[in-house]
């Protein structure tokens, strides 16, 4: 009963297969997400789309791939989960593997890496870990 630990399944499933692109329920909290991912370069983009069975929204994400094949994403895991929240002080937030990745925040300041809440002096909860 996890929504974001499901979008992130859902992602390393189709970076596993090899997919183009996969599309996950629409929340704003998986959205602000996958923009960042986006922004961050580990997927291609992001798009709101409509079913049209369901009339329900619907995030589509475009994943990424190197000329070789390999995907953009090596490790995508949740952190924080909702029978274990995980919440960190600026002085504590993570760097994964030595700045090869990003840790993504809930701050009160909204969704950002770690980084930027390192440099916006904000603490939060640690919602993922992203690896390249």
């Amino acid at each position: 009963m996890d929504p974001i630990a499901d979008m992130l399944t859902i992602i390393r499933n189709a970076l596993v297969l090899g997919k183009p692109e996969v599309i996950v329920p629409y929340s704003g909290l998986k959205l602000e997400i996958a923009e960042l991912l986006a922004k961050k370069e580990f997927v291609e983009g992001t798009s709101i789309v409509e079913n049209e069975d369901s009339q329900k929204k619907e995030i589509k994400i475009e994943l990424k791939y190197y000329s070789d094949g390999k995907p953009a994403i090596s490790s995508i895991k949740r952190v924080s989960k909702p029978g274990f929240r995980v919440y960190v002080r600026v002085n504590n937030i993570p760097k994964p593997r030595g700045g090869f990745g990003v840790v993504v925040v809930s701050t009160p300041h909204g969704i950002m890496t770690g980084q930027d809440a390192k440099r916006r002096k904000t603490g939060g909860e640690v919602l993922c870990e992203v690896l390249s």
